[in-house]
This record gives C-alpha cells, structure tokens and sequence, in this order.
C-alpha cells in the first residue's frame, strides 16, 4: 500500500484528463477540472470508496464554497488518514486556493494510493447513495445525471399531413430557417472559448510548475551560501571558488574558469581573488591609514609636551616676531 511516494514515482506523469475521467467514472460526477475538487469533498467519497464506512460521510460537505468549509472537509479527511496510519501530508492552505498544480498533484497520489488498495477494485460501491448522506450530495448528483431529453413529440403517433398543410408548413420553415441559422450561429464561439480555457488552464500549469522549480533552486543556493560561511571552512579554497560563482555579475562568462584557477592557487592567492577579499582589503586598508593620522597626532603632542619651558618661550617668541615683521625694539 503506497502512503509515501515519490516526485519522481509515475504516478506523477499522469495526465490531467486521466484523472478526471477516473474521478468521474469512480464517483458518478461530471468534473470539468480537477481544481473543482478543491473543497475536499471528492477526495473524502475517494477514499470512502476504497475503506467503505471508514468517512463519517455525514460530515462532508459538497457545496462548500468558502475556506473555512473547505477546511473543515480536510479535518474530515485528516482523520482519515490518521485512522489508516497514512502519513501524507495534506497541504490545504494551497488546496483550498484551487491552484491547478497543486491539486493535480494532489489528486495524482490519490489515484495512486486508492489503486494500490486491493487493486482499485470498489466492491458494488454506489457512489450516488453514499453521497445522499453528505450536506449538498444531492445537488451535486443532479448535477451529473445526464439531462433527460423531452419525448413528448416522439411519442405521439404521426397524423397524416395534407398537400395544403405541408405547402403552409414549407413557408413557415423558410420565413423561420434564417432565424434559425442566426441562432445557430454562436456556437463557434463556445468552442474557441472552450479552446482558450484549455489554453489559459495549461499556462497556469506552466506557471505554477515554473515557479515551484525556481522556488526550489534558490533555497538550493541559499543553503550552500549558508554553509560556506561556517567559520572552519570559510578560509579554504574550494569555498572562495565556490563564493565567486554565487557573487557573480550577470554576463560573466569567466566565472568559471576564475574560479578553477583559484582551486590551483595558494590559500593567500585564492583569498586574494575573492570578492568579498576585495572588500575587505579595502576597508583594511583604510583603518590603517586611519591608525597612521591618529599615531602622528599624538607623535605631535608628545612633542610639545616633552619641551623644555625656555625651548617653550624661545618657540613662542619666535612665532611673535615673525607674525610682526615690522616692530621695533
């Protein structure tokens, strides 16, 4: 029984039109998408379908539109799984969201995991039945029952027609065929608004998938940048070549090879090529500038101060004549 699978299990390449046609066929409903199912009612029914009498069905509600009902079809759905020992994690605040990714793949190892109980047989489970019990089961069966068509004009016997009555009916129909083709004519446009729907559905797919990747790749890049500032490592070679790919400048093609050639220089050199290096020569370098202007300071001070008193007034008498060129004695 697979309670624990896998990004990579097969399971995960099934299709999205797999899947509804499962669901649809599993529980008797006519699903469009599978983020319709985000409430967390279907996959309550799924999983009674499986363990027949394990989801109180009493509890499930299949017309929860806000989050906090939707919430409370996955606590149903918790205890499920606790009860079965499952350990899969349900992620309901992404869930409830009725993001398309999200839900496929949680519907994927759904599939999986319900036909990996007793080969995915369902033993005369009536889907329709058990859904009465649930809050709204009944609205969401008459949903997916087929419509029935009017047979009222079918089953009358068909009186014979007149000559008169069938010319009548000739110009009725030809004063009515124009309307007709009128009305006829929207239903182009549903196809192409239902191609676009398709189209709009699989680009939310593609985002989604695209930003859950790039998602994973940083934080990728966020862990190595935090182990290369482990203090006993931080000083070796490999983690300055390291560094300078992660501080590189976008454009910059000879990052790695700068970066190889550090691997084949001294500590010292490879420290030298490193960025952040750099930066910290310079400010090294100006704190001992500033060291040198503060030492001359006190050089000067001292200096005065170890003066003798005649040197003092001898110093200062001299500053007196020359400030006054043109006094006389």
């Amino acid at each position: 029984m697979a309670t624990n699978i896998g990004m990579m299990d097969g399971a995960y390449f099934v299709g999205r039109s797999e899947i509804l046609a499962w669901i649809n066929t599993t529980l008797h409903l006519n699903l469009s998408k599978v983020e319709e199912a985000c409430s967390g009612a279907v996959h309550c029914q799924l999983m009674d379908s499986v363990h027949p009498g394990m989801v109180p069905m009493h509890k499930v509600n299949f017309d929860a539109k806000s989050e906090y009902e939707m919430i409370q079809n996955y606590k149903v759905l918790q205890d499920v799984f606790n009860k079965l020992k499952i350990t899969k994690h349900i992620e309901v605040s992404k869930l409830v969201k009725g993001r398309p990714l999200d839900n496929l793949e949680f519907m994927q190892w759904m599939k999986r995991y319900c036909d990996s109980v007793n080969g995915g047989g369902l033993h005369s489970y009536n889907p329709v039945e058990r859904r009465e019990a649930s809050k709204g089961g009944k609205e969401a069966s008459k949903k997916s029952a087929p419509q029935p068509s009017s047979t009222k004009g079918s089953t009358a016997a068909p009186r014979p027609t007149s000559s008169h009555a069938r010319r009548n009916s000739n110009d009725v129909a030809s004063t009515v065929n124009p309307f007709n083709q009128s009305a006829k004519a929207p239903s182009k446009p549903s196809t192409s608004m239902a191609a676009y729907d398709e189209q709009i559905t699989e680009l939310k797919l593609s985002v989604d998938s695209l930003e859950k990747e790039r998602d994973f790749y940083f934080a990728k890049l966020r862990d190595i940048e935090i182990l290369c500032q482990t203090p006993e490592i931080e000083d070796s070679p490999i983690v300055a070549a390291i560094k300078r790919i992660l501080y590189a400048t976008d454009g910059d093609a000879s990052v790695v090879t700068e970066a190889q050639a550090m691997l084949s220089l001294d500590p010292k050199e490879a420290e030298a090529l490193s960025p952040i290096a750099e930066a910290s020569e310079e400010k090294s370098g100006s704190e001992t500038q500033k060291r040198k202007n503060i030492l001359n300071t006190d050089v000067d001070a001292a200096g005065i101060i170890t003066l003798s008193p005649r040197q003092r007034l001898t110093d200062a008498s001299d500053v007196h004549c020359s400030g006054s060129p043109l006094m006389t004695y």
